[in-house]
């Protein structure tokens, strides 16, 4: 039974679609030892030949994607605990400035919260006098 790969038009593009897919997959998993070909027989070997070089294929892909997981899920393991130490260290910083602020000072703050203005840009220190305004400057030489 060796009749041609085709007959129509479309039966053409399938083998050449064939032939294409074979020799990419055979230059894909590097196998130079033996080629995979495609005999115009009907016979069920070269069907399981594809079968198996696809599968080869696709366990190449699937443990290089499984590789690439890894190390991404290592990146962002590094990054989580990154947070997590940052996030601890403000959560004490937080509490400290919570420590230290005087009842009006906290009672500020919660009014501005409220009402979502932004926060003012002079801190007032922890004796509850606002800081002292900046001298007055001069344009020129004093006499």
């Amino acid at each position: 039974m060796n009749t041609p790969c085709y007959t129509v038009a479309m039966d053409l593009r399938v083998c050449q679609l064939r032939n294409f897919s074979i020799s990419f997959l055979s230059s894909l998993l590097g196998t130079e030892s033996s080629p995979v070909r495609l005999d115009n027989s009907s016979s069920g070997a070269s069907v399981v030949a594809i079968d198996n070089k696809i599968e080869q294929a696709m366990d190449l892909v699937k443990s290089h994607l499984m590789y690439a997981v890894r190390e991404e899920v290592e990146v962002l393991k590094e990054q989580i605990k990154e947070l997590i130490d940052r996030n601890s260290q403000l959560e004490q910083e937080n509490n400290l400035l919570k420590n230290l602020a005087s009842p009006e000072q906290l009672a500020q703050f919660q009014a501005q919260v409220q009402s979502g203005s932004p926060p003012p840009s002079a801190v007032v220190p922890t004796g509850g006098q606002p800081p002292l305004p900046p001298a007055p400057q001069t344009s020129g030489p004093s006499a």
